[in-house]
């Protein structure tokens, strides 16, 4: 072949649609080696404990280990960030959620990481939250607290898992709703928030409801409701917020693999098949209700419809709440 003859337009051509062909064929012997999954929460996080099942059944499925490596702190962006600049070959996936995948681009100027770049995967599940109180606080009700807090103004905090996330912006969403003053503490996560709460270092805390039941069960923290527009399945005796005055609350926390940039199509198709596959178990569907959580699955179009109306319904809360981090 002559060099004319490979410069030509026609060679370039055929030469780039095979070089995208091959990179979207999954390695023949994928995975030849551990899969990771990073968590932006710490150890014990309801994300933390679901990635940890997905794990396992992926595990099972692939035969090859798949780690869950915690990187918490800065609203998720440690984590996200460790999983975007990771090669896209399929070894290191992400459990995204509100904040990775959406509410940090309206909160951050100079994000680390691009979410626009991952490659969906599928939707694992969705969980309510729960809004929790310092029993030693005088105040029983949801409507008793937002008297309370009216009374008071700026004598409440609210902890959160972090700064953009579900949690913070459900806090938000109600001191908008109700009218009230109250004061946000971020936290790494659960394991840091709880702790806080029970020791009345903090009054309200948004946490989901797989860590916050077992609390509420022995009487350490009080549940005013339930952050859906329905009840939770597994305390339905627990109110929404909704049904309690502030119609069109609903917020939750929801949970997404995502895979480095430029993972091959094929590797995120297999994926995608293996964790519908997952979701679909009786074993594990049990467990996930057995936690509060909800399984969703899907297509990957699905994962990418769904943050679609995901963006411009955060960006207006964002926007009424003036929330700014830098």
């Amino acid at each position: 072949m002559t060099l004319r003859l490979l410069r030509s337009p026609l060679v370039t051509a055929l030469f780039s649609t095979l070089a995208f062909a091959a990179s979207a064929q999954a390695p023949a012997a994928w995975p030849t080696k551990p899969i990771r999954i990073v968590v932006p929460f710490q150890a014990g996080s309801a994300t933390d404990l679901l990635s940890r099942q997905i794990g396992t059944g992926l595990s099972n499925a692939l035969g090859q280990p798949v780690l869950v490596e915690n990187k918490p702190g800065a609203a998720a962006m440690i984590g996200s960030t460790t999983a975007a600049r990771a090669p896209g070959d399929g070894y290191t996936l992400l459990m995204s959620g509100p904040a990775s995948m959406v509410t940090n681009r309206f909160l951050y100027k100079n994000l680390s990481y691009d979410p626009d770049a991952f490659e969906k995967v599928v939707v694992v599940a969705i969980t309510p939250n729960v809004l929790l109180a310092d029993p030693a606080l005088p105040f029983k009700t949801l409507a008793e607290m937002v008297a309370y807090a009216k009374a008071n103004p700026g004598k409440l905090t609210y902890a959160s898992f972090g700064a953009g996330t579900t949690s913070h912006m459900a806090g938000e969403f109600l001191r908008q709703a109700a009218g009230i003053d109250l004061v946000h503490v971020p936290y790494k996560g659960a394991a840091e928030a709880i702790p806080a709460l029970m020791a009345g270092q903090v009054s309200l805390y948004f946490d989901t409801i797989m860590t916050a039941l077992p609390q509420v069960k022995a009487g350490k923290l009080r549940a005013l409701g339930v952050s859906t527009t329905s009840r939770a399945a597994m305390a339905p005796d627990i109110p929404t917020i909704a049904e309690q005055g502030y119609p069109g609350f609903d917020i939750a926390p929801w949970y997404g693999i995502v895979a480095s940039n430029g993972t091959p199509a094929a590797v995120v198709s297999k994926l995608n098949t293996e964790i519908n596959k997952l979701l679909t178990t009786p074993e594990f569907r049990e467990r996930l209700v057995a936690t509060g959580a909800e399984a969703r699955g899907g297509s990957v179009a699905d994962f990418e419809a769904f943050i679609k109306t995901e963006i411009p319904r955060t960006e207006k809360l964002v926007r009424q709440s003036g929330i700014a981090m830098q």
